[in-house]
C-alpha cells in the first residue's frame, strides 16, 4: 500500500486526475462520421437531477486514460473511492440543469438549517468547526467502482492478508442472506441547553453516542448541555449482509468450504439470492471492533469484502448469465435432424444405454409450463425417480445433471434430515435475532434438487418432500416465525429396490416400500434392472472398457453436443410458454381413460390418478419447448405418452410378463417376518402372529400349514407350549 501511495504521490494532484477524467473520458460512436460519446458526464447530469444514485466507474476506462491511476486504484481501493466521490461532488454542481423538484426530509432539513445559520451568523465569518456539515450528509450518490476486464476471479481461501485494502474479485455460492436493514452513516444531535447541533460521521460497526455538547457557548457558560440523537436529520443507508462459500471444486482434498462475509450498501442490497452463484468485487478489508470487543480479540482481526459490484454467474468459469442469443449456425447445429435423440445422447454420453431414461431427464430439465388458475397453482417441474439395481449408473446420472442444470443441490438420503431438506431456524450472529435458513429445497428454487439414496432416507425426513413435490412450496411453523417458501424446483431421486436388488418374485408394492402418496407424485418412476443378456453385456464391457482407456465416450452416431451449449439452448427453450390447443382435449381424454382402465385391470401397476393426466400435459408442453414453438401438437403427446408407458413397461418383470402368483404360505412366511423387531430377540408370539395373518385373508388351516412347511425347513421353530415361534 505504501508503494501505491508513493506512485500516486500528492492526493491533491490525484484527484485533480480523477476529475479530468470524468469530465474528459469519452468514447467514438458513429461510422461515418464518428462522433464522441461522453458516458460520465451523461451519469453525472443523472446524479445531479438526482434521476440515478449509483455512480459505477469502470476501471477499464480509467486504465484507457491513465493506467498508473487505475493500478493504484486497485492497489489502495478505499482510499481513492473518497478522492474520486470528492471529485464528483466538486463537478455536480456544473451539470445540475434545474432544481431538483422532489425533496426528502432530510433535504428540507438541511436546507432549513442553513437558513437559519445565515441569519445568526455574520457574513463571511468561519462556521464552528463540530457544526460544519460533514460531506456524508450532503452527498446523496454511491460511488462503486468495476474491476478491470482482465482480473481474474480468486478462491476465497486465496485471499489473505496481502489483500487488505485491495480491489480482489472472488466467486462462489451465496448461502446465508440477511434481511435489508437502515444503517446510521451520520448522526445528528441537538443541545438540550444551547440548541446548536452536532454531527458525528460513523465508520465502524458499532459507536459511541456523544454525551457533552462541544459547542463554544456551552463551554464557556459552563452549562454543561446534554445531546440527543436526532433520528430525522441523521443520515441512514440500506445494508446487508451476505455469506459466500466456495465452490465444492474449489475445495482442496479432506478439507472444509471457507467462507467469507460481504457487506452491501445501497443500490447493491436485494441482487442475490441463497442458492445463487455470484461474482463479487469489492474491498477487502478487517472489520473494526471498538471497547472490550476489541480487548477479547487481541491482536487478531476479523476480515470482511465491502462489495462494489456483484454479478451471477452460471457454473462454468466462462459463462456469465447476459450471454449473447445463439446464433443461427449454433441453433442449426442443435436443431437439425433427430436433434431430440442428439439432445439425449449429450446428456452423460460416457455412460451406456439408457435412451429413454435420458429423454426424460433433458425433459426434467426443459420443464412444463406452470398453470394459474384463477389463484390455483399447478406446478410445471417434472419429478422423476430413478428405482434401480446397484451399478447400472444411477449416481451417475444425477450428478451429471447437476453440473449440467444451471441451478442445482445435490444430496443424498442418509446424510440429509428434514431440517437441512427444509429450512432450519438459527440465531442471526449480527442480530441475535431467530431467522430462517434455507436448505437443499429452499436453495434449488427454479432449478433442480437431486436426491441419492432416496430409499435410505428416515420415514419422518422424506415427508417434509410431499409439499414441495405437487405444491411447490414449504410452510414453516417453528420458533414463532410463520411463513411460506418457494421451493420450485423439479425433483431426480434416485433408489435402490427394498432388499438391494428387485426381487421378480415380489409384487411391486413389495419391492419399492415407498408410500403410494410418495409415488404418485412423481411424473414418471423408472425401474433400471441389471438383467444378464449376452449381447447387451458384451456391448456395455467394450464401452466401458473404451472409456477407461480413452478417457471419453466411444464414437457414436451422433457428435454429443458440448454441455455450455446444451445448457444454452434449454435456457432458450425455458423462454416459450407453449398451450395444448382445444382439438388435442378429447384425444388426451380418451387416452387417459383407457390408461385408467388398464391399470384397474392389472393390478400389479404402479397408481394410476388424475396426477398421471397432469404428467402428460407437462411433459408434452415440455416436448413443444423443447422444439421451440408456441402449440403443443399431437406427436408431442404421443411421446409423452410413450414414456409414460415406457416407465411403466419398466416396471413388469421379464420384458413384460407379470411375475408368478405367490403361494399363501409364502405371503404367511412374509407377514410374519415383518413383524420382527428391528433388533433384539428374534421371536415373536404365536397368537399375534395368527391375528395377523388371518386379518389379511388368510384361514387358520393355512397358517398352521406354512408354519409346518418352515418349521420342516428349518426357517423357524416353535417352542412346546406353542406359544412362541422363534427364528432360526
Amino acid at each position: 500500500m505504501a508503494g501505491a501511495q508513493g506512485r500516486a504521490g500528492d492526493y491533491a494532484e490525484e484527484r485533480e486526475k480523477a476529475k479530468s477524467f470524468l469530465r474528459g473520458f469519452y468514447r467514438e460512436s458513429g461510422a461515418g462520421r464518428p462522433q464522441k460519446d461522453f458516458p460520465y458526464q451523461e451519469r453525472l447530469e443523472a446524479l445531479a437531477q438526482r434521476e440515478a444514485v449509483a455512480l459505477h466507474v469502470e476501471l477499464d476506462d480509467v486504465a484507457e486514460e491513465d493506467p498508473a491511476l487505475a493500478e493504484a486504484v486497485c492497489e489502495n481501493a478505499k482510499r481513492y473511492e473518497r478522492l474520486f466521490a470528492d471529485a464528483v461532488w466538486e463537478l455536480l454542481p456544473h451539470f445540475r440543469r434545474r432544481e431538483v423538484a422532489q425533496k426528502d426530509a432530510l433535504d428540507v432539513y438541511i436546507e432549513h438549517r442553513l437558513l437559519l445559520e445565515g441569519r445568526a451568523r455574520e457574513p463571511g465569518q468561519p462556521r464552528p468547526p463540530q457544526n460544519q456539515f460533514p460531506p456524508e450528509l450532503l452527498r446523496r450518490f454511491e460511488l462503486y467502482f468495476k474491476a478491470p476486464t482482465g482480473t481474474k476471479a480468486r478462491v476465497i481461501r486465496e485471499v489473505k492478508a496481502d489483500s487488505i485494502g485491495k480491489l480482489v474479485t472472488v466467486r462462489g455460492i451465496v448461502t446465508r442472506v440477511s434481511e435489508v436493514k437502515p444503517r446510521m452513516v451520520v448522526a445528528t444531535y441537538s443541545c438540550d441547553q444551547c440548541g446548536a447541533e452536532t454531527y458525528q460521521p460513523i465508520q465502524s460497526p458499532t459507536f459511541m453516542p456523544l454525551l457533552m455538547c462541544p459547542s463554544r457557548e456551552c463551554q464557556t457558560n459552563q452549562a454543561g448541555g446534554r445531546l440527543y440523537l436526532q433520528s430525522r436529520g441523521s443520515k441512514f443507508i440500506k445494508y446487508q449482509e451476505l455469506k459466500i462459500q466456495e465452490h465444492s471444486d474449489q475445495v482442496p482434498v479432506g478439507n472444509l468450504p471457507r467462507s467469507i462475509n460481504v457487506s452491501v450498501q445501497g443500490e447493491n442490497t436485494r441482487l442475490v439470492q441463497p442458492g445463487d452463484h455470484v461474482s463479487v468485487t469489492g474491498i477487502f478489508l478487517p472489520l473494526r471492533q471498538t471497547g472490550f470487543r476489541q480487548l477479547l480479540q487481541g491482536l487478531l482481526s476479523d476480515t470482511y469484502l465491502e462489495a462494489h459490484h456483484i454479478v451471477c454467474v452460471s457454473k462454468s468459469e466462462q459463462e456469465l448469465p447476459g450471454e449473447e442469443e445463439l446464433t443461427e449456425e449454433e441453433l442449426r447445429q442443435i436443431t437439425e435432424e433427430d436433434f431430440y435423440d442428439k439432445l439425449a445422447a449429450s446428456i452423460a454420453p460416457e455412460i451406456y444405454g439408457h435412451e429413454d431414461v435420458k429423454k426424460a431427464l433433458l425433459l426434467l430439465l426443459v420443464g412444463g409450463v406452470d398453470q394459474n388458475p384463477r389463484g390455483m397453482k399447478i406446478r410445471g417441474n417434472i419429478n422423476i425417480c430413478l428405482m434401480g439395481d446397484p451399478g447400472v449408473a444411477k449416481s451417475q446420472l444425477l450428478s451429471y445433471i447437476t453440473r449440467l442444470a444451471p441451478r442445482s443441490q445435490y444430496t443424498t438420503g442418509r446424510g440429509s434430515s428434514g431440517v437441512g431438506l427444509t429450512a432450519a431456524v438459527l440465531r442471526d450472529p449480527l442480530t441475535g435475532e431467530l431467522a430462517l435458513e434455507g436448505g437443499a429445497l429452499v436453495l434449488a428454487d427454479q432449478g433442480v434438487c437431486c436426491i441419492d439414496e432416496f430409499d435410505k432416507m428416515l420415514e419422518s425426513d422424506r415427508t417434509a418432500i410431499h409439499e414441495v413435490m405437487e405444491q411447490q412450496t414449504l410452510s414453516i411453523a417453528k420458533a414463532g416465525i410463520l411463513t411460506t417458501l418457494n421451493a420450485r424446483c423439479a425433483i431426480l431421486a434416485a433408489a435402490n429396490p427394498a432388499y438391494g436388488r428387485y426381487n421378480p418374485k415380489r409384487s411391486l408394492e413389495q419391492n419399492l416400500q415407498l408410500p403410494a402418496a410418495l409415488l404418485s407424485r412423481f411424473d414418471l418412476l423408472w425401474l433400471i434392472q441389471d438383467r444378464p443378456d449376452l449381447d447387451n453385456d458384451l456391448r456395455l464391457a467394450q464401452h466401458i472398457t473404451y472409456v477407461h482407456q480413452h478417457n471419453r465416450q466411444p464414437p457414436s452416431q451422433f457428435q454429443p453436443l458440448d454441455m455450455a451449449l446444451v445448457r444454452r439452448y434449454i435456457a432458450t427453450c425455458k423462454r416459450k410458454q407453449p398451450a395444448v390447443p382445444e382439438s388435442l382435449a378429447d384425444y388426451i381424454t380418451a387416452a387417459y381413460v383407457e390408461m385408467r382402465k388398464e391399470a384397474w385391470a392389472n393390478k400389479d401397476t404402479t397408481y394410476t390418478s388424475a396426477r398421471t393426466l397432469l404428467g402428460i400435459l407437462r411433459l408434452a408442453t415440455a416436448l413443444a419447448r423443447l422444439r421451440r414453438v408456441d402449440v403443443v401438437e399431437k406427436e408431442d403427446v404421443n411421446e409423452a405418452m410413450r414414456l409414460m408407458e415406457m416407465s411403466k413397461d419398466s416396471l413388469l418383470t421379464d420384458k413384460g410378463q407379470p411375475s408368478r402368483a405367490q403361494q399363501p404360505s409364502e405371503l404367511i412366511f412374509a407377514a410374519i417376518r415383518e413383524m420382527l423387531p428391528a433388533g433384539g430377540v428374534r421371536s415373536v408370539r404365536l397368537t399375534e402372529a395368527e391375528q395377523r395373518c388371518i386379518s389379511k385373508g388368510f384361514t387358520p388351516a393355512q397358517f398352521h400349514a406354512a408354519l409346518e412347511d418352515y418349521e420342516e425347513l428349518n426357517v423357524w421353530q416353535v417352542n412346546q407350549q406353542k406359544t412362541r415361534l422363534t427364528f432360526v
